[in-house]
């Protein structure tokens, strides 16, 4: 029988024994080998550390020079990635950008801003309490997603700004057999801003392949008056053409709200406004509310997590979204929106990874 825990450890298998390692990788450990940790005695950190020597924090973070890329990790054998923290102490959220290479491909399987990653799209620290992601106090990211891989697991990071960034961060993995009905994890990043007149956002197209989709995230950006979120996700999936299999019923609904994040609609005891929350499974924990002055735009940050509810698709899926609201005028119409809009679509698929469109470049990723 197989060490592989299939979702990791939880309240029912606790106790269960398993002959996995456990393994971690982070500054004081480059490699995860076993009983090499702390070993540094020339790292960044070790003016502070003088006087106490080897041991003694001398390694805690990496720096990453404009233009470069730093490799986090590199694991051979076969294993799965169980939880990842990091932070920037410096750097811009959206000009980072976190890349996973998975048995060999040169096609990575993540590409992400690394604030987009961990659901803090607008370069914000928003507090985050799902079963997925956690971000916490001061602006440490966490993720739970589990990232099997079979022969080797490549982690990078790019510094797409023209300052230093200041990266502390632990990835820690566990080393043992990985079945052969596991798939392998996948994150993808887009932009649009803005949107063209009645056109809709695509989330994620190419994928071919049998897999699960298993989240959303959507940093929205409103460009106009009045309530935004009208539009029907869709999903498309086995050769699905015009008309999709899965349709949902509005934007809130997709993201498990309703009546605009407002309990002002529907409950006139309520003070009326936008809403924050965060749950295990969905939330909207960043309402960038408009300053009357130079921050004149709504801003929003959204996470749906199909942990419980994959999307499971065997040859091909495509994800879309409506960017939809209301007209003004006394009939009731729907009005297609030009916002400023951007994704991260998490899913778990069979290699090999379809290349995925470029990368917008530095301007076109700019939060502005």
């Amino acid at each position: 029988m197989s060490d592989f825990n299939g979702l990791g450890l939880h309240l029912g298998n606790l106790a269960r024994l398993s002959k996995a390692k456990s393994r971690s990788i982070s500054p004081e450990n480059f490699t995860g080998e076993k009983g090499r940790g702390g070993m540094s005695v020339d790292g960044p950190a070790a003016n502070v550390a003088r006087g106490l020597g080897q041991g003694w924090k001398v390694s805690p973070f990496v720096i990453i020079q404009p233009g470069d890329t730093f490799t986090l990790a590199d694991i051979e054998g076969s294993g799965a990635i169980q939880q990842i923290w990091m932070t920037l102490a410096r750097g811009r959220w959206r000009h980072t950008i976190l890349r996973a290479y998975w048995d060999g491909q040169d096609q990575p399987s993540i590409e992400c801003p690394v604030g987009d990653f961990f659901a803090c799209g607008w370069e914000k620290y928003a507090q985050v309490s799902s079963l997925a992601v956690c971000v916490n106090p001061g602006r440490a990211f966490n993720c739970y997603w589990e990232m099997p891989f079979r022969q080797r697991a490549r982690f990078t990071l790019e510094n797409l700004a023209d300052e230093p960034i200041y990266v502390y961060y632990q990835i820690n993995y566990a080393l043992t057999d990985v079945p052969g009905d596991v798939a392998y994890f996948h994150a993808q990043f887009r932009r649009t801003n803005p949107l063209p007149y009645k056109q809709v956002y695509t989330l994620l197209d190419g994928v071919t392949g049998a897999g699960h989709y298993v989240g959303t995230y959507m940093a929205w950006g409103v460009n106009n008056t009045g309530w935004w979120g009208e539009g029907e996700i869709k999903f498309y999936m086995d050769g699905d053409d015009a008309f999709p299999t899965i349709c949902g019923t509005g934007t809130e609904d997709y993201f498990c709200g309703a009546y605009n994040f407002d309990p002002g609609v529907v409950d006139r005891t309520q003070t009326s406004g936008y809403r924050e929350f965060t749950t295990p499974y969905a939330g909207m924990p960043q309402v960038i509310r408009p300053d009357g002055v130079y921050a004149s735009q709504q801003r929003f940050g959204l996470y749906r997590w199909h942990i419980t509810d994959p999307i499971r698709f065997e040859t091909d899926l495509r994800v879309t979204i409506q960017a939809l609201g209301w007209r003004t005028d006394k009939d009731r119409r729907y009005l297609p929106l030009q916002d400023d809009i951007a994704s991260v679509a998490f899913w778990y698929q069979t290699l090999p990874t379809a290349p995925f469109p470029p990368l917008p470049d530095r301007d076109a990723l700019e939060v502005i």
